[in-house]
């Protein structure tokens, strides 16, 4: 498909091409809706293989975000952005202030923040350039923890719904990722007392965790963790880890994971996971904390308190959700799109 027949698909409204090959700055920004309000979403800086892959993200990323600030309750649209390049080797000040350039151009519709390849440090170098920037030094910052803890709170609802309690002490989780919101998360889960296997492509990022947190993490090849035998299966890692090869592998009876795109094709893989009779966390529902602690930026004084409070209604909200999917009979992923046009109609 062309750019935009792929617009009108996912229903976008603008996206943005910006190059500037002095500082090797390849990057695309794609808004998705502004219903609500100026589109708010992170940028993640990547080694894709191709540009094409790298659209296909951006695009797919950026409407989670709109349902992902509707269903939160904020008032902002979606949006995201992609740097195509290696986080590790190819960073620079120029790199990330031509970027910020990009960003001040499109006079608001679009604010940036941190997401996979980027972090705090980066925001400062697009801050020289732009005040539509989040997730800065001494504000909101990182806000990976805030993520971590409303994907733990979401785990808890999942475990409401097929347990019939909350608690997740006794229960063992197969984590893919030992990332920055997966590191938060493991700490949550190791605290309350549950199991945890952990993977990740990086194993000095498995290796790290083991020290910091003990005997309750069990280390697993990152092939091999879709074949732990577990209660709850959680995706931290990049998207499109859940497709037709990997979910008939899946031992488990809850998929609830911090990541983005879980699902390689959304409809066909949520509904495999639907008859196989495992309960799904849509991504761009239990993975909201991030944009509720930047969202809070943009409001004026900074409460972590409050934002923390506010990241519990997560809990709340699958529930909704998956109380909507049951009695459909359909996948929590059309129940939550469902909800969340809903709110877009206003």
């Amino acid at each position: 498909m062309s750019v935009f027949e792929q617009m009108r698909a996912y229903g976008h409204e603008q996206v943005v091409f910006c190059s500037e090959p002095a500082v090797g700055l390849r990057a695309i920004i794609a808004i998705h809706d502004t219903t609500l309000g100026p589109a708010l979403g992170g940028v993640r800086m990547w080694n894709y293989r191709t540009e094409e892959e790298a659209l296909q993200d951006v695009l797919r990323l950026s409407r989670a975000m709109t349902y992902k600030a509707a269903l939160a309750g904020l008032r902002l649209g979606g949006g995201k952005a992609v740097i195509l390049g290696d986080p590790r080797t190819e960073k620079s000040e120029g790199l990330f202030r031509a970027f910020g350039r990009f960003v001040e151009s499109l006079g608001g519709r679009y604010i940036t923040a941190e997401d996979v390849g980027t972090t705090v440090e980066d925001m400062e170098w697009i801050r020289q350039e732009t005040r539509y920037v989040t997730g800065v030094a001494g504000k909101s910052g990182d806000p990976s923890p805030v993520t971590a803890y409303g994907v733990y709170c979401g785990m808890k609802a999942c475990a409401q719904v097929v347990y019939g309690e909350d608690s997740l002490a006794g229960r063992t989780i197969a984590v893919q990722g030992a990332g920055n919101v997966a590191r938060h998360l493991v700490a949550h889960l190791v605290r309350e007392g549950a199991a945890v296997y952990i993977a990740d492509i990086f194993p000095e990022k498995v290796q790290r965790l083991r020290e910091e947190l003990g005997t309750a993490i069990t280390a697993v090849d990152p092939e091999a963790i879709y074949d732990v035998e577990c209660d709850i299966f959680s995706p931290n890692a990049l998207g499109g880890t859940l497709n037709e090869r990997t979910i008939p592998r899946l031992r488990c009876r809850i998929v609830a994971g911090g990541a983005n795109n879980q699902l390689q094709d959304e409809h066909a893989d949520a509904l495999r996971l639907h008859e196989r009779g495992i309960l799904y966390a849509p991504d761009y529902v239990i993975n909201a904390g991030g944009l509720i602690n930047v969202a809070a930026e943009l409001e004026g004084e900074y409460d972590r308190e409050r934002v923390l409070r506010r990241v519990e209604g997560i809990y709340t909200t699958l529930l909704r959700v998956f109380q909507l999917a049951q009695e459909r009979n359909q996948p929590p992923t059309e129940a939550a799109a469902e909800l969340a046009h809903r709110i877009l109609r206003g």
